[in-house]
């Protein structure tokens, strides 16, 4: 027997720990941790300094100049939203979204879950500072659920990971509209237009059969600016990019994969082992002090909490529910019930997305950072509630798949 190389038995388990779906969770989880505890060490003043560096390029005169927590919020996380709207666009062309009866279920689901959540939210602060908040807690973090999904290995249908899947991604396309609709402050039409035309150019060139991706990319890159300068949050640059890609290969090469999925293929290990994690590191390092008790109080955080603890498997289930019972659609092929239950407290795992949406809806730092720790807490909860849920659903007596919830 030829014995394994070193190297082989080495890297080995780490490259098959970064193919399962649990891994990007897992580094995501570590690296909100790693922030969570340096901005309550000592070292904590560093931490702070370390996003608010200034980096820019250009001269004094014509250039740009962020911090290194807005490049990544609005720089690296528009390559995330690239990503997600290369997974939407997928999914829309030929995936669970393709057809009217697939799409319905999640479709229902994830309006449902964004908009009791809401609802609760802006109920718990009405009249309040914190009402703008309410976008927080409609978020559905896709790593993060599908990570907790991904840890019961072959123990759940495939059906439901797909539920997860179109569900969450329909939730990310939500939260694209809520961000491009609510939390853009003032508009700048000359630079809009700029980008509009980025756009139409972009378009022009999927129609024209171009399927060179440098040239989607420079592309990008300069509507991402354009988008930056408009005063619309820069990462709906992202959506709109992808929404561009060819999803089509040339008629003379059908059989090789299209620019879509060549790109999508790409940044998965970038988005789920680089961009999230830094994201997580720069956005979740929340002072927790002696006041953390009272804080809960508050009505941002009630809200936040209870939106994603309570209103996220509320509406995904009563949505679900109305449309199965109304004949609009079914649930996929060995999903039951209660596993459709346990899924939906998967949802309210809001974390990145949540995490980002309260960055651009509080501009107080002590209410931000009540809303952050609130969204860390109850991403948590969430999880693991989903967990223990879908952990007793693993091996039903049958398909009930027409179970009635009485």
């Amino acid at each position: 027997m030829t014995p394994t190389p070193i190297a082989t038995r080495v890297i080995g388990p780490f490259q098959r720990f970064f193919s399962t779906e649990a891994a990007g969770g897992i580094v995501l989880l570590a690296c909100a941790a790693i922030a969570l505890a340096w901005a309550n060490s000592p070292w904590a003043p560093a931490y702070h300094h370390l996003w608010e560096l200034p980096l820019g390029f250009g001269t004094r005169s014509i250039g740009l100049s962020l911090t290194l927590h807005e490049w990544v919020n609005d720089g690296l996380m528009a390559v995330f939203f690239f990503f997600v709207g290369l997974e939407i666009k997928r999914e829309v062309l030929i995936g669970e979204l393709s057809t009217r009866r697939s799409a319905t279920l999640p479709v229902a689901a994830a309006i449902g879950g964004m908009v009791v959540p809401a609802v609760i939210y802006a109920l718990v602060n009405r009249g309040g500072p914190g009402a703008h908040g309410w976008g927080v807690p409609m978020a559905t973090d896709i790593a993060f659920a599908l990570g907790v999904l991904a840890l019961f290995g072959n123990g759940l249908p495939s059906g439901l990971r797909v539920f997860l899947a179109a569900l969450a991604i329909v939730d990310d396309l939500g939260a694209v509209l809520v961000i491009a609709l609510f939390y853009t402050t003032q508009v700048l039409w000359v630079a809009m237009g700029a980008a509009a035309v980025i756009v139409v150019v972009l378009i022009g060139l999927n129609l024209a059969g171009v399927r060179r991706a440098a040239l989607y990319v420079a592309l990008g890159a300069i509507l991402w600016l354009f988008v930056l300068f408009s005063g619309i949050h820069a990462t709906v640059a992202g959506v709109l990019l992808a929404l561009a890609i060819p999803a089509r290969q040339r008629a003379r090469a059908a059989s090789e994969p299209s620019l879509l999925q060549r790109m999508e293929s790409a940044l998965h290990g970038p988005v789920a082992f680089v961009i999230m994690p830094i994201f997580a590191l720069a956005n979740a390092g929340v002072p927790v002090g002696s006041g953390v008790i009272d804080s809960v109080r508050t009505p941002v955080a009630l809200g936040v909490i209870l939106g994603l603890v309570v209103g996220k498997p509320l509406g995904i289930m009563l949505a679900s529910f109305a449309a199965v019972r109304a004949g609009a659609a079914e649930l996929p092929l060995g999903v039951t019930w209660r596993q459709v239950h346990g899924a939906s407290w998967l949802g309210g795992i809001g974390f990145t997305m949540s995490l980002f949406i309260a960055g651009l809806a509080f501009g107080d730092a002590g209410v931000l950072d009540v809303a952050k720790l609130s969204v860390i807490a109850a991403s948590a909860l969430a999880g693991v509630t989903g967990y223990f849920l879908l952990r007793s659903a693993r091996t039903p007596q049958r398909n009930d798949r027409h179970y009635s919830l009485s």
